[in-house]
This record gives C-alpha cells, sequence and structure tokens, in this order.
C-alpha cells in the first residue's frame, strides 16, 4: 500500500526526516556493530491502548532503505487497539531497518498519540450532537499529517490554512474598529466562509448582519452558550472554543452548538508508547 495525503509529499518527507538523522557520516553505530549480510526481523508494538495513526509512514522509511523489506501492516490507522497490541512486522536488511527504526517510531508515535487523544475527546462528546474540529495549532511542516492524525480520531479538519476562510478574531476586529466592519470588509472582498470570533453576545446580531457564515463562540460558559445557539437560531453554524479540556467538553457540546475546536488535539497530545522489538525467526 502507498500512502497518499492530498497535498503532502510522502517521498519528500522521507527523504528530508533521514537526512536530519543520517546528517554527513550515517549511522555509524549499524556501520561498525552490524555485519553488511545480516538480517532483522521485528514487530512493533503497542505498549498501552491507543488509536493507530502514521503505519504506512513508518512502512515508507524502512522500504526506503531496504526496498526488498518485508513490511506487513497488522491493523490499519484509525484502529483502536489495546495494550501489546501488535501493529507491524518487518523483515530486511539489519542495517537498514535500524537505520530506518526512529524515524518510523518517532511518526508512528506521534501520529498515534494524537489520534489517541483525539477519540478521548471524541468520546466524550458521543451523543450531543456536537462535532470535534481541530484547529491550526500544529507543528511547523507536520499540519497535514498531524491533521490526518485528527481524522483518524474521529475530529473533524477545521481550516488547513489562512487561504481557506476568513477567521476574524479579535485582534483582527482590534485593528478593524469592530466586529460588524470586519465581517463587512471580507464579505466585500468576496470571501465566501466568514467565520466571527464573538467574546460577547451582544456581538452576534452585529456579525450576522454584516455577514458572517459561521460563529465561533470564545470562552463562553455552558449557561451563556446556550442563550448564545438560541438567539443565533440557527441561522449559521456555531462554534465553542478556548480552553475546552476533556472534563468540559462534554458539558460545553451539551449547549446545543454544532461544533467545539480544540487545540490541545495537537497542541499538547503525548507520543503514543510503541516499540520495535527483535524477534527470531
Amino acid at each position: 500500500m502507498t500512502f497518499v495525503l492530498d497535498g503532502f509529499d510522502l517521498d519528500a518527507f522521507v527523504s528530508a526526516t533521514l537526512a536530519e538523522d543520517l546528517g554527513e557520516g550515517g549511522d555509524v553505530t549499524s556501520a561498525a556493530v552490524i555485519p553488511a549480510e545480516a538480517r532483522f526481523a521485528a514487530v512493533m508494538d503497542s505498549r498501552d491502548a491507543i488509536t493507530v495513526a502514521g503505519l504506512e509512514i513508518a512502512a515508507a522509511f524502512f522500504r526506503r532503505l531496504d526496498p526488498d523489506a518485508e513490511v506487513e501492516s497488522l491493523v490499519a490507522d484509525g484502529d483502536r487497539v489495546g495494550k501489546g497490541a501488535k501493529l507491524m512486522r518487518v523483515e530486511g536488511n539489519a542495517r537498514a531497518l535500524l537505520t530506518a527504526e526512529r524515524s518510523a517510531l518517532n511518526t508512528v508515535q506521534h501520529l498515534s498519540g494524537i489520534a489517541t487523544l483525539t477519540r478521548a475527546y471524541v468520546d466524550a462528546i458521543t451523543g450531543t450532537g456536537a462535532t470535534l474540529l481541530d484547529t491550526r495549532k500544529t507543528i511547523p511542516g507536520l499540519r497535514r499529517l498531524e491533521k490526518y492524525a485528527t481524522r483518524m480520531g474521529g475530529a473533524t479538519n477545521h481550516r488547513m490554512g489562512l487561504w481557506d476562510a476568513a477567521m476574524i478574531k479579535d485582534n483582527h476586529v482590534a485593528v478593524a474598529g469592530g466586529v460588524a466592519e470586519a465581517a463587512a470588509r471580507a464579505k466585500a472582498a468576496g470571501v465566501a466562509r466568514i467565520i466571527v470570533e464573538v467574546d460577547r453576545v451582544d456581538q452576534i446580531e452585529p456579525a450576522l448582519a454584516a455577514g458572517a457564515t459561521h460563529l465561533l463562540l470564545d470562552n463562553m460558559a455552558p449557561a451563556t452558550l446556550r442563550g448564545a445557539v438560541t438567539l443565533v437560531g440557527g441561522r449559521v453554524p456555531t462554534e465553542a472554543s478556548g480552553g475546552v479540556t476533556l472534563e468540559t467538553i462534554r458539558a460545553i457540546a451539551e449547549s446545543g452548538v454544532d461544533f467545539v475546536s480544540v487545540g490541545r488535539i495537537t497542541q499538547s497530545a503525548p507520543a503514543a508508547d510503541i516499540g520495535l522489538d527483535f524477534v527470531l525467526v
């Protein structure tokens, strides 16, 4: 299987990542310790219950350094697996696979960590009718991958970047002179999607009148959110954002908002505990 992700160049990512690790001297450890013809077989497994993401990218690292390597994914991205689950088997040239090991593991640990945390947030709002959104709070250069991982965890992608919607936030409002002024300028510029952040209920009507197509209700308590949702009355989608945690997201989602956006699922996700262990064959 070849991993394909819109806007993501897998070959370039693998090349850049390996170049960073290999530097100018290459893998001096494997070259010194491992005979050139030695074989290596291993199993990648999870030490915790996780939601998996990034396996085919990990496989690409192994195949890049040993095109003849046998790589078998035992689960699929998006699967929930328990502690001790076997994720992948690899077998091939020992030097090549050991050189690729860290790059492969770093990738699948990071992406599975995001998918696992995302799944926890999705589970927390099950049945409320609200949809979890990710944000642009991603590591520079990894946005496409991190947003892929949130999808594997059950979230829906919000904006991929600055280009696909206007999002008018407090600093835009401050410079433009008000919510209505900022939204009206975006509409006059021909922007189709105009997301306006409001942190007070009295900003809702001016934002809608000026052309907002989506309201981001920022840092509002659940009771205030309920009132805001009632006031909007379904005219545009509503999104709760700001300081959302696993402990608070259920009450926020139950306010009736259409979406809850959470930066933590990419910004603060811990890496999944995944290892690659030698096996006898």
